[in-house]
C-alpha cells in the first residue's frame, strides 16, 4: 500500500529491519531463565496445550537433564508412556543425503543396526569388502563410523544402497584428534562393537561381523546422529568406570578446564542415556495428530530452557510497544513508515487473543496498555491477572 503510494520499498525494508531487530533485543532482555521442573511443564503445557503433555514431557528433561537426548516414537498400545533407555548423540550426520530413508525427516531411520566403528579412513570398499559380504548374507542394516571417506568410496556406497544390495549409512567421526579417538571408544562400548583403531596396527580388510557392534536404533539427520540402546552393557559399564576415574585424576592433578568439560560431557553423555517418548493412541489419525504435537511442544520447550521465557498472552509485546512507540523515530519518512509497520503489528496478538476468545480487541489491548509488571489479559477467564503466576508464558 505505501510502495503504491509513492514510498520506496529498499527505505521501507530497511525501517522493517530496524525495528524487528530492536524487538528481538528487548525480548531477550525481557526473557527469564527457565529454573525449576514447575517452569518447564508450564512450557511444554502451553505448547502442546495439554497437561498430560506437558508431564510428561518435563518428566523426560528430568531424568536426562535439560540438555539430554530426547526421543519421539510411535507406541503399539493406546498410552503414552516415558522410557528410558542406553544411547547417546553426537554432531555428524549422515556423509550423503541419498542414505535417507524418511523423506518426510530426511532422516535414516534403522532398527536392530549393526555398528562399524573405526578411526581409519575408508578410500574404497575393497577395504571392508569380506564384512560387507556377512552385513549383505544376514540383511542387517549397517551403520559405519569413519574418521573419513574418500569420494569414490561414497559412491560406492551410495550406489550399493540405491540398488537394493545393502541396506548403509555412513558419518564421519565425531571430534578431533585425541579426542577424537576417546569418543569412538566411547561409541564402541555403547554399541559393544570393536574399535578398530590405527593405534593398535588394525586393519580393516582383517574385520569381520565379530568386529560390529549393534544397536537397537538408530536417527540419523543432516548434522547430527542418536544411538539408541535398550540396557547397559558390561563394556558401557566399564567405559563409564574408566571416564569417573580419569575425571578424578584429572581433578587431583589440576587439568585444564578444557580437558575436565570434555570429561564430564562425555560421562553425561554415556550415563545419562536418552528418553523416549512412546506415543499412543486409538486411530492412525490420532497417532500422527498426537505425536506431531508432542514433537512440536518439545522443540518449544527446549528452545525456550535455551533463550529463555516472557510472559505470554501478547503482554511481553506489549510492553516492547510501549518502550519504543517513542523512541523508534527517523527522520526519513519512509524509514518511518517500515518502523511503524512492525511497531504496529506488535499489538496484533494481544487483539487476535481476544477477538479469538469472544471478547472485543480493542477494549482489551487498551486494557493492556495500561497494566503494568506481569498483568495482562487471561483470554480464557475473562480477567486480568499475574500472567507469569498463572502460568500463561
Amino acid at each position: 500500500q505505501f510502495v503504491n503510494s509513492g514510498a520506496k520499498a529498499v527505505s521501507i525494508k530497511e525501517g522493517i529491519i530496524k525495528a524487528s531487530r530492536e524487538v528481538v533485543t528487548r525480548l531477550l532482555a525481557k526473557s527469564k531463565p527457565i529454573e525449576t521442573q514447575g517452569d518447564i511443564e508450564n512450557v511444554a503445557t502451553i505448547s502442546s496445550g495439554q497437561k498430560e503433555i506437558g508431564h510428561i514431557i518435563a518428566s523426560a528433561m528430568e531424568k536426562v537433564t535439560k540438555k539430554g537426548v530426547i526421543s519421539v516414537d510411535e507406541s503399539k498400545g493406546f498410552e503414552t508412556e516415558l522410557e528410558v533407555v542406553q544411547g547417546l548423540k553426537y554432531d555428524k550426520g549422515y556423509i550423503s543425503p541419498h542414505f535417507v530413508t524418511n523423506k518426510e525427516n530426511m532422516s535414516v531411520d534403522f532398527e536392530q543396526a549393526a555398528v562399524l566403528v573405526t578411526d581409519h579412513k575408508i578410500s574404497n570398499l575393497q577395504e571392508i569388502r569380506s564384512l560387507l559380504e556377512e552385513v549383505v548374507k544376514n540383511s542387517t542394516p549397517l551403520l559405519i563410523i569413519a574418521a573419513s571417506f574418500e569420494n569414490d568410496a561414497i559412491g560406492a556406497l551410495v550406489f550399493n544402497k540405491i540398488s537394493g544390495v545393502f541396506n548403509v549409512v555412513a558419518t564421519e567421526a565425531p571430534g578431533f584428534g585425541d579426542n577424537q579417538r576417546e569418543l569412538l571408544q566411547d561409541i564402541a562400548a555403547l554399541t559393544q562393537a570393536t574399535f578398530i583403531s590405527k593405534d593398535l596396527n588394525m586393519k580393516l580388510q582383517n574385520a569381520n561381523s565379530q568386529y560390529l557392534g549393534k544397536i537397537s536404533k538408530v536417527v540419523i539427520k543432516k548434522d547430527d546422529t542418536v544411538l539408541i540402546g535398550t540396557e547397559k552393557n558390561k563394556n558401557l559399564e566399564e567405559r563409564i568406570q574408566e571416564i569417573e576415574a580419569k575425571i578424578q585424576k584429572a581433578l587431583n592433578e589440576n587439568a585444564s578446564e578444557y580437558e575436565l568439560k570434555n570429561l564430564k560431557s562425555r560421562l553425561a553423555k554415556l550415563s545419562g542415556g536418552i528418553a523416549i517418548i512412546k506415543v499412543g493412541a486409538a486411530t492412525e489419525t490420532e497417532l500422527k495428530e498426537k505425536k506431531l504435537r508432542i514433537e512440536d511442544a518439545l522443540n518449544a520447550t527446549q528452545a525456550a530452557i535455551t533463550e529463555g521465557i516472557v510472559v505470554g498472552g501478547g503482554k511481553a509485546l506489549v510492553e516492547v510497544y510501549k518502550e519504543l512507540k517513542d523512541n523508534l523515530i527517523d527522520s526519513n519518512v519512509d524509514i518511518q513508515k517500515g518502523l511503524n509497520i512492525v511497531l504496529e503489528s506488535l499489538l496484533i496478538p494481544t487483539y487476535q487473543i481476544a477477538e479469538n476468545a469472544g471478547f472485543d480487541g480493542d477494549s482489551v489491548v487498551k486494557e493492556q496498555l495500561k497494566q503494568k509488571d506481569n498483568y495482562g489479559f487471561d483470554a480464557k477467564e475473562g480477567q486480568y491477572v499475574d500472567l507469569i503466576k498463572e502460568g500463561i508464558v
